[in-house]
């Protein structure tokens, strides 16, 4: 019923850049916070960044300053623009998006987009 499509992944050089992109579609009633989570080998899953619907938005602390998260309302997607890639950026990347979704009632759901790779590597 709601499908998110990641795109944007790749191989890159130390300070070079990437822009993610994550499509949500479906039955979406309204948006409330779609984000980027990564997981490198071996570690745990962690947020990136991410965005609710008023347009708050928290970065992790690594990212900070270097990654920036933004979103097309009318299109349910949002972006992550990478700038200034490090080695230890090398992981999957995920899309996550907490939504209101209509299905004979409307409920809330969280949803994980497939992951797409980014290695950072010279």
């Amino acid at each position: 019923q709601v499908q998110l499509v990641e795109s944007g992944g790749g191989l890159v050089q130390p300070g070079g850049s990437l822009t993610l992109s994550c499509a949500a579609s479906g039955s979406i009633l309204s948006i409330n916070a779609m984000g980027w989570y990564r997981q490198a080998p071996g570690k745990e899953r962690e947020l990136v960044a991410d965005i609710n619907s008023g347009g708050a938005i928290d970065y992790a602390d690594s990212v900070k300053g270097r990654f920036t998260i933004s979103r097309d309302s009318g299109k349910s997607t949002v972006y992550l623009q990478m700038n200034s890639l490090k080695p230890e950026d090398t992981a999957v990347y995920y899309c996550n998006a907490d939504l209101m979704v209509v299905g004979g009632l409307i409920y809330r759901e969280n949803y994980w987009g497939q992951g797409t790779q980014v290695t950072v590597s010279s």
